[in-house]
């Protein structure tokens, strides 16, 4: 499995269209087969600030599947307005530390 974390910084006010673009987005997710789970989440501190976390498969699963998939084109289309706004996109492999209480 790997993380792909993509960090948004975007206008103020503009943080429920960013949210409506990705409940969009999420039905193209959900169908293809590479990806394991996906968040947005908004910064407590700073609402401008945003982190997409996604699980993907494998990154070859991300780059070679799902970007060349027809399900890419429909996710792509809806978040497009905010390509401008993004910050950091990188793949994270998961470490064996980890823990919830």
């Amino acid at each position: 499995m790997i993380v792909e974390y993509i960090r948004y910084l975007i206008s103020e006010g503009q943080g429920s269209e960013l949210e409506r673009a990705y409940s969009h987005a999420s039905e193209a997710l959900l169908q293809s087969p590479h990806c394991l789970g996906y968040e947005l989440a908004r910064c407590a501190e700073e609402p401008t600030s945003y982190i997409l976390r996604i699980e993907w498969d494998s990154i070859e699963g991300h780059l070679q599947g799902f970007r060349k998939s027809p399900e890419f084109q429909s996710f792509f289309r809806a978040i497009s307005p905010f390509v401008s706004n993004i910050q950091e996109m990188r793949h994270y492999e998961v470490t064996a530390i980890a823990g919830k209480k």
